[in-house]
């Protein structure tokens, strides 16, 4: 006989990444619900159907697992992943839009829970704060940039300000204001603010120089 039995057991199972999927899904949902405050491993362990144990192996704590979770949603979009309407103002409504009633429910749900986290773990503000923000402005970033490049926008904008703008008054409704954002208020954003700034009106569809 040799060894590699006894190490394979020292060693453990390996990871299984789709197991860490389910236990991150279960912890935006739990955060979604309860706020950061509220919310358990415990909590976390049932909804995804997982002993506590296992949780705490991959991470020895709460504030831990829900750094992973909220950096999921840290991704640097491409300007295949977004919408191509044709217009600055298709593209952001499409952009916002999702694609079904609870799609925008949940999502707004869990970026309330990571809007909770700002003021209840400091640590961790940077982290939800960039969650919130920035994918959002990376996407309305490269759509504007399109506009520009197809003729619809002036090319003096100040594109990474007007990015800014729906992320951060999004991120201020829901982490000061302690109100709900939807579509609705969303696409005002964009005609009133967005748009203008790019030196459109809203419905102008402006080709070439």
């Amino acid at each position: 006989m040799t060894d590699e039995p006894a190490r394979r057991s020292r060693g453990g199972r390996p990871r299984d990444a789709s197991r860490d999927a389910a236990i991150v899904a279960a912890a935006l949902d739990v955060l979604s619900e309860h706020g950061y405050e509220r919310m358990t491993m415990d909590q976390v362990a049932r909804r995804a159907g997982a002993g506590k144990a296992t949780l705490y192996r991959r991470w020895p704590s709460k504030a831990e697992l829900v750094a992973h979770a909220v950096a999921q949603f840290d991704r640097t979009p491409t300007l295949e992943d977004l919408p191509d309407t044709g217009t600055l103002r298709g593209d952001l409504l499409a952009l916002m839009r999702p694609q079904t009633d609870e799609d925008d429910r949940r999502a707004l749900a869990v970026a309330s829970g990571i809007a909770s986290l700002l003021s209840a773990e400091p640590a961790l503000a940077d982290a939800a704060g960039t969650a919130l923000v920035e994918p959002f402005v990376a996407s309305q970033r490269l759509l504007i940039r399109r506009a520009i490049e197809r003729g619809e926008v002036r090319d003096d904008v100040d594109v990474d300000t007007v990015a800014h703008v729906t992320p951060s008054m999004t991120a201020f409704r829901l982490v000061v204001q302690r109100k709900p954002v939807d579509v609705d208020l969303l696409a005002r954003l964009v005609d009133a603010v967005v748009l203008p700034a790019c030196g459109l009106r809203p419905g102008e569809h402006r080709v070439g120089p």
